[in-house]
């Protein structure tokens, strides 16, 4: 029987590419999978011709000869009938490593257990607050951070001075080995070395043969101006020493700023309420308010100022980070009502209160009014 053309095999057009063809290669593969259909010999030799469809198809090489000359470009060679049993693993790994490689950390996690045993040390996180001052002015902080750092003793190796680590045996320095479950070529990690492909015979002493120590170390950490709460500062290669001499990883500075008594913070701009007497805001005034700078200006009041008013002071805001430009703070107007007052204080707002009219209540004579259209009078 003439084989079927590879491309129709897989159901897929022959300018598709290699993500359409492997993901009609895996659809494919399951549906026909022996396991999915026990006994059945029809399905099982429709799995045959898919993977070694795929098997050519996915090699930019193989898939150039295919192209020009069809299944006569492998005829004679032999290489028609290795598709299955060759490279069928390979083919698998294939399907396996998108399903399984990311949830298991296997073979597409950058190759941290496979580099010779020299796993990426972990990343560290370390919370640290400032104040409101801190972050407008900058500055260089010193933290202590307990981390692992490389064994003095053997250098990171874990080997004893004066020896070395050897390659494992059992997978011969992949860390991982193959073993055949019927169709399957089932990869996993080397039991030996636990896949770091070497293995101690005589440990260092002084770490135990991890290749590393536990110890807290100081760290310089710049905070610029303007800082922002939430902002995360990496210092690489300051996390904790790779396994065995592998690099180290970063380590990771959460920043967080402590509320402030008065002010409070909106990007680069400052806010400050501010309360001032009903006579205050009745004849208007002036008054200082603190800076975040550490000084003081002074604020005009004018006649007649309500609660909620807000003055703009261009400029008294915090840095803008990596930039020359300044915020703006924003003081608004409280009216504090007075309270605990004398006998005096009463006859005096008694005597306001009749000699008052519409003019000097205008909000609230105008809310009324509407009031009353609102009801009908």
């Amino acid at each position: 029987m003439a084989k079927r053309d590879f491309y129709e095999v897989l159901g897929c057009p022959r300018d598709a590419d290699e993500k359409t063809l492997k993901s009609a290669f895996r659809k494919l593969a399951m549906q026909y999978h022996p396991d999915r259909n026990p006994g059945d010999h029809t399905a099982e030799a429709k799995f045959k011709e898919v993977n070694e469809a795929y098997e050519f198809l996915k090699d930019p090489q193989k898939r150039a000869a295919y192209d020009r000359f069809g299944h006569a470009a492998f005829e004679g060679g032999g290489a028609g009938g290795r598709g299955f049993q060759g490279d069928f693993a390979s083919s698998m790994s294939d399907i396996f490593d998108d399903i399984f490689g990311d949830f298991m950390g296997g073979r597409r996690a950058g190759g941290g257990a496979r580099s010779g045993g020299r796993e990426r040390g972990a990343d560290l996180r370390y919370n640290m607050e400032i104040t409101l001052e801190e972050a407008y002015a900058g500055k260089t902080a010193q933290i202590r951070v307990p981390t692992k750092i490389v064994c003095e003793a053997c250098k990171g190796t874990g080997a004893k001075p004066g020896s070395s680590p050897k390659i494992c045996p059992t997978c011969e320095g992949h860390g991982r080995v193959r073993a055949a479950q019927g169709f399957f070529s089932i990869e996993r990690t080397c039991p030996t070395c636990q896949g770091r492909g070497e293995v101690i015979s005589d440990p260092c002493a002084e770490c135990a043969g991890s290749g590393r120590q536990t110890e807290e170390r100081t760290l310089s950490v710049n905070i610029p101006a303007g800082i922002e709460d939430g902002t995360r500062i990496r210092l690489s290669g300051e996390g904790e020493a790779g396994l065995r001499g592998g690099p180290p990883g970063d380590l990771y500075i959460f920043l967080s700023l402590k509320p402030h008594s008065f002010f409070q913070r909106d990007g680069a701009d400052i806010f400050c309420r501010v309360p001032i007497s009903i006579t205050t805001a009745a004849l208007g005034g002036q008054f200082d308010v603190p800076t975040v700078d550490g000084g003081k200006t002074r604020v005009k009041i004018p006649e007649g100022t309500q609660t909620g008013k807000q003055f703009r002071l261009r400029g008294k805001g915090m840095p803008v980070l990596r930039s020359k430009e300044m915020g703006d703070m924003y003081i608004q107007a409280v009216v504090e009502t007075p309270a605990n007052l004398t006998r005096r204080q009463r006859e005096l707002l008694e005597e306001f209160e009749k000699a008052s009219s519409d003019e000097t209540n205008p909000e609230s004579t105008g809310f009324f009014a509407k009031v009353r259209d609102l009801f009908g009078g």
